[in-house]
């Protein structure tokens, strides 16, 4: 065997099975320089690597890509592409002709592909490029193709969407059919992950024109909450929702795609969906057992809130100033935060945050969240992005079982930078709206960064850090979403407006910003509403920083 197949690895064996002489590429022995080089650099590779060769882009590949492609390997290997990929051909194919011909290269962010590679047509997303290789006189004689598989993260944050999404549509319905009825219509929305859905009431009638989705007594769960069966090759899913009015035997139903693998994460989104959907029925429910409580809930809550969201710590040349509004005028806790506390370095840290939810156990959750957020900034001594991280750690190896956004803030000043009155504000963001950055000369700006994770999304979340220098005058604004988020508007009109509304505050304190914004915005908000301004004074008049 030709010395060259050695990096393959666990594919020398593959490799030898391939009668290369009868290939479009011909003997081993025969192949250009270039080939050559390019194979052994795809097979010392440890990234997914593929070359298409020649006309009829024959593939080579190495052990990475085996698993993209899956029980196409290892008819594959120095197979035709059209061949292999015969599904995929109308979109792929051109774009490798293209590159081929051009000498342009490609790029492709989370493509779709209905690819065949376990039996049956699987929707799958790839982030890829294509690129020429070329011979010593710079004429392209193939096509390598360095690809990664993001069908995990594509199918994670599609699902998340829609479950957000699915609580926020219900979070402020009272009424049992209306909770029903827009949970089928919010979840028929998402037609890739649910082909048809619905949920079955005894003794209710389907939709007009609809046929029915098959339904089964509650006894077919046995001690389980869901039952996954294959009815006319198509997977059918029901759920349970237990103990709800009007019967014990409603059941959310759905038809699975046939396109996904019904893996456990596959299960357990239509779970989700279901428990959503349950909770909104049971807090409807609880709501008027709530009211006849309210006057002794209120109390409690109001002593809870200020046992929880503490005064912030103020450090010299600095103001910080904090707000919090419930979103309801009976219950005046829930999921969002704020908190403001010295590290032992004497650098100054601030949050933000919002737990998923608005009753005592997104409070309960926001308890823990903050307490342990408090302690691992205090203890690791990291920027905020390993905070973060400690803190995702933290909450998992503790049982503290929530979503939640956030941003966490260092604000440090060293010895030249406090001659100069100046300041350096780090931060990190979990998902979180961006903060706001006022200027000394009264503009305004979003400290927009690449969108990261939810906090209690996935453990093992790399966190990113961002830093701007801050002079005399300036001012940060976090918030939550409560504050720019309306239902009948997009988020990005909010946030616009937020923009406009503190532009060309110059001379507004910490505090007067903060009671501005409420003056603004709390008046047509659903939700609650938490605030942190920092603001630097400026100097005062003849004395140098």
């Amino acid at each position: 065997m030709d010395e060259l197949f050695e990096p393959a690895g666990t594919l020398r064996t593959a490799y030898r099975g391939v009668d290369w002489a009868s290939t479009p590429l011909g003997a081993v022995c025969d192949w250009s320089p270039t080939l050559r080089a390019a194979v052994d650099l795809t097979l010392h590779s440890r990234f997914p690597v593929t070359l298409f060769w020649g006309p009829e882009f024959v593939m080579v590949y190495n052990q990475a890509y085996v698993e993209l492609i899956g029980q196409k390997h290892p008819a594959a290997l120095g197979a035709p592409a059209a061949q292999v990929f015969a599904e995929i051909w109308d979109v792929i194919g051109p774009m490798l002709r293209s590159v081929r011909s051009t000498g342009r290269a490609t790029w492709t962010r989370d493509m779709r592909l209905l690819m065949d590679r376990r039996g049956y047509p699987e929707e799958c997303f790839f982030t890829f490029s294509y690129s020429a290789v070329r011979d010593p006189d710079g004429q392209a004689e193939g096509v390598i193709d360095i690809a990664t598989e993001t069908t995990t993260q594509v199918l994670s944050q599609r699902r998340l969407i829609m479950l957000v999404g699915l609580s926020d549509a219900l979070s402020g319905l009272e009424d049992p059919a209306e909770i029903l009825d827009r949970a089928v219509r919010v979840l028929r929305t998402d037609p890739q992950d649910l082909p048809d859905v619905d949920i079955l009431v005894p003794d209710a009638a389907a939709d007009a024109g609809r046929p029915p989705l098959p339904a089964l007594p509650s006894t077919i769960f046995r001690d389980g909450d869901f039952v996954l069966e294959t009815m006319a090759d198509v997977p059918v899913m029901r759920v349970r929702l237990p103990g709800l009015a009007p019967s014990a035997e409603t059941v959310l139903v759905a038809r699975l795609s046939q396109h996904l693998p019904l893996d456990d994460g596959y299960v357990g989104f239509v779970r989700l969906a279901g428990a959503t959907v349950a909770q909104a029925l049971q807090r409807a429910q609880a709501r008027q057992a709530e009211r006849r409580v309210a006057i002794l809930e209120r109390e409690l809550s109001e002593r809870l809130q200020r046992s929880l969201l503490t005064p912030p710590a103020q450090p010299p040349r600095t103001e910080v100033a904090v707000r919090y509004q419930p979103a309801a005028e009976r219950a005046r806790v829930g999921g969002d935060w704020y908190d403001s506390f010295l590290l032992p370095d004497g650098s100054l840290t601030l949050v933000i945050g919002d737990v998923a939810g608005h009753d005592q156990q997104a409070a309960a959750a926001m308890a823990q969240i903050r307490n342990v957020l408090r302690g691992v900034a205090y203890v690791v001594g990291k920027p905020p992005g390993g905070v973060l991280e400690g803190l995702e750690a933290t909450m998992r190896g503790l049982g503290v079982e929530a979503l939640a956004t956030a941003v966490l803030a260092r604000v440090e000043q060293d010895e030249e930078q406090a001659r100069n009155g100046v300041h350096t504000l780090s931060w990190s963001n979990a998902g979180h709206p961006p903060p706001v950055l006022v200027n000394p000369d009264g503009t305004a700006a979003l400290l927009r960064t690449p969108p990261e994770m939810l906090l209690g999304v996935q453990a093992g979340v790399a966190r990113g850090d961002h830093r701007v220098t801050l002079t005399p005058g300036c001012a940060v604004v976090l918030y939550t979403d409560g504050l720019i988020d309306r239902r009948d508007a997009v988020i990005d009109d909010g946030l616009a407006e937020l923009v406009r509304s503190l532009t060309g505050r110059l001379g507004s304190t910490a505090e007067q910003l903060c009671d501005e914004l409420l003056a603004r915005f709390a008046a047509s908000s659903d939700d609650d509403i938490a605030l942190v301004v920092l603001r630097i004074p400026p100097e005062p008049a003849g004395i140098p920083g």
